[in-house]
């Protein structure tokens, strides 16, 4: 089985990938190769950040890995929060307030379509891969569900009649974002072996 570091700080996205992944990859966090600094994101798309987290932990610390990013886009904002989607209401990566900000600036649209997208940048024996899901669905214009995190509770993907949050996590890492370009990653993995 490959072991590969994830180079996230995030907990949610930690295991929401190892429960994706279980079958076919080792998942190393960074806590487990005593990686404490926060990895820099100054990049101005996802993939320009995805490719920084890689590549500053295989600079850094040797090990093959990937790194994601994962914005929220909003047809209506012009696609914002985007890129910022983590600190859209500030520096503190705290989703309430982020979802607080959204629904606000989100009063009396019509247009309520949305879409998650995710990157995956992997870095395996030196050479650079990228990795893309993408969900479309509508903001909701109240928080609903309890599973997840981030926009989740006002996340509901095209094609389901509850948000994120409510259809939890089991089908949640099936259909989302991030599941699509973790599958994108398993499959490329799996036709190198």
């Amino acid at each position: 089985m490959k072991t590969l570091v994830f180079a996230t700080n995030n907990k949610h996205k930690l295991e929401e990938v190892r429960q994706i992944t279980a079958d076919w990859v080792n998942i190393v966090s960074l806590e487990e190769i005593d990686c404490q600094e926060e990895v820099p994101e100054t990049a101005d798309t996802l993939e320009g950040n995805a490719l920084l987290k890689a590549r500053y932990i295989k600079e850094h610390y040797g090990f093959d890995c990937f790194a994601d990013d994962t914005g929220l886009e909003v047809e209506a904002l012009n696609n914002a929060p985007g890129i910022y989607s983590a600190r859209y209401a500030g520096p503190g990566h705290d989703a309430r307030a982020n979802m607080r900000k959204l629904l606000r600036e989100m009063e009396g649209k019509e247009n309520r379509k949305a879409r998650f997208r995710t990157v995956i940048a992997l870095i395996l024996d030196d050479k650079e891969y990228l990795f893309d899901g993408i969900i479309h669905g509508v903001i909701t214009a109240e928080k609903k569900g309890e599973s997840g995190f981030g926009y989740d509770p006002i996340f509901m993907p095209d094609g389901y009649t509850q948000t994120f949050a409510e259809l939890g996590d089991a089908l949640k890492n099936r259909i989302s974002h991030r599941a699509l370009a973790v599958h994108k990653l398993a499959e490329f993995l799996s036709s190198l072996s």
